[in-house]
């Protein structure tokens, strides 16, 4: 009896923790592109993301989303034609009325110049986190995501196999973390497109988290495409496990200066 309850424990401390590996970031829903800020061109977008239907509970100190909106302002500059520097501010309002700081992170991104390829783009961003430990108990984290992009008149296809590097915390001890995005979109006539958006964690590299504790989302997204230098897109997105949140919607708000 001893021996089974015993194992009973470990078991569930061992799901728990592959629980908390496994998160698909809740305040960037975004797939990278390939493209980046002219020279000395400034941008700012700003993210939008609310948990419509989402997770009741959370490993302490982490807090639940369930009916929490995040809020990120990401503004960009473009040092050349192709390395673009960029930050973002983040802030969640709780359900209960509650508004949080929510951390900062730091980016430089990279990508191929401007007439390397007519269809295709690559690039790598580097990004650097921190955050309150209620909505990353690890804290300190870095980003490693390379981009791959083709895109004609009519098709634009991207995919972002993200590596996630914890800095600090049990995370760091799991080891980096695989977390792909990709996106698929059908354009009309260059103003407006039409896709869907696939995010997924599937925890530490070295030893990933069970399919039905790991997130895995797939999004419908409508972007505007006629307006130059105006970036919109609206998108609404379904949980595909268990220890996803169930339904989410997102906005993307952008300009290049």
């Amino acid at each position: 009896m001893n021996q089974t309850l015993a194992g009973s424990v470990a078991l569930l401390a061992l799901l728990t923790i592959s629980a908390s590996a496994s998160a698909v970031d809740p305040f960037e829903i975004q797939v990278y592109d390939g493209t980046a800020n002219p020279r000395g061109a400034a941008g700012l977008e700003l993210h939008v993301n609310h948990v419509a239907l989402g997770l009741r509970s959370a490993d302490p100190p982490e807090l639940p989303q369930h009916r929490v909106t995040h809020f990120t302002l990401e503004p960009s500059y473009g040092v050349t034609d192709f390395w673009e520097i960029g930050g973002y501010f983040q802030a969640a309002l709780r359900g209960d009325g509650t508004f949080d700081y929510a951390g900062i992170k730091l980016r430089s991104k990279f990508v191929t110049r401007p007439g390397f390829h007519p269809h295709i783009r690559l690039g790598l961003n580097l990004e650097l986190s921190v955050l309150p430990e209620t909505y990353d108990r690890n804290r300190w984290a870095g980003e490693l995501r390379p981009i791959v992009a083709w895109e004609n008149h009519d098709w634009y296809f991207a995919a972002n196999p993200i590596i996630g590097t914890p800095l600090a915390g049990s995370g760091f001890t799991a080891g980096p973390t695989f977390e792909p995005a990709v996106a698929a979109m059908f354009k009309v006539d260059e103003k407006f497109g039409f896709g869907l958006e696939y995010y997924a964690d599937f925890g530490a590299i070295a030893d990933p988290a069970p399919w039905r504790l790991q997130q895995h989302y797939l999004y419908e997204i409508e972007n505007l495409l006629a307006v130059k230098d105006f970036e919109l897109q609206l998108g609404i997105g379904e949980g595909l496990t268990s220890g996803s949140n169930p339904l989410v919607v997102k906005m993307i708000v952008g300009y290049v200066f």
